[in-house]
């Protein structure tokens, strides 16, 4: 599409009898979110979770089992520890289960120096949080081609694989998170930079369902988006699979 979403599927996939849903899970709490000085000395790829944070997963794992049910699931999972981690503390069973690397976090580049990563925040902030490329690292517009390459891919599987469930979950980071909702329903950058990261262990569920992709729920935001978008479409009676028939 050239609004830049991911064009949504028209009829339910062949080899498919129910509506398709993506559930988006940023991962638990890692050593990071407590201690940036950790960047220094350990790769943002291998930090671990914490004690809070594997509660957290398991916690997340008992709301997810009933949300499922007996649902099957395919798992896109980032490659990151954290994310690893978490998805393994959930406890779930999954028909396919990936390591994807476009799920990635941001990339802010290898060991980081704690006074020059709170230089980057700042301008960051001050640039804006989807252009501004960070000196060693990735734009959030580098992350957006990414995650909408993933979502392209994502739909041609279900498209053409029957077999594919229904069901993907989508474990990965918050950042992440909201640029795939951001290509998913063609939100203005201006909304993107408004909105918070989801709590950790936190998800939103994406259902799509006469002829239209919906969400179960809005993110936070810190501030009204300067051109006046909203999160749309929300569709807050969305829990299980629509009937497609």
């Amino acid at each position: 599409m050239r609004d830049g979403s991911l064009a949504p599927i028209s009829r339910c996939p062949g080899g498919h009898d129910g509506g398709v849903r993506i559930i988006l899970l940023r991962h638990a709490e890692s050593l990071g979110n407590i201690d940036e000085l950790a960047y220094c000395r350990i790769p943002d790829h291998a930090l671990p979770l914490t004690e809070r944070g594997e509660e957290q997963a398991r916690a997340e794992g008992a709301r997810l089992r009933d949300l499922l049910g007996d649902e099957p699931v395919a798992a896109y999972i980032s490659p990151y520890v954290r994310a690893i981690r978490t998805f393994g503390l959930l406890g779930l069973t999954v028909e396919r289960q990936v390591q994807e690397p476009r799920l990635r976090e941001q990339d802010w580049g290898n060991l980081q120096d704690p006074v020059e990563q709170e230089v980057q925040k700042q301008k960051r902030h001050e640039f804006g949080h989807f252009f501004y490329r960070l000196a060693h690292g990735e734009s959030g517009a580098d992350v957006d081609d990414r995650v909408a390459s993933f979502l392209t891919e994502l739909e041609q599987r279900v498209e053409n694989d029957p077999g594919h469930p229904d069901t993907a979950l989508v474990v990965s980071h918050g950042l992440t998170m909201r640029l795939l909702c951001r290509r998913m329903f063609a939100w203005s950058i201006e909304l993107f930079e408004s909105l918070s990261n989801p709590p950790h262990c936190d998800h939103r569920v994406l259902t799509y369902a006469a002829g239209r992709w919906t969400l179960d729920r809005p993110f936070s935001q810190w501030r009204e988006s300067p051109d006046g978008a909203i999160q749309v479409p929300i569709d807050q009676s969305s829990s299980r699979l629509p009937d497609c028939s």
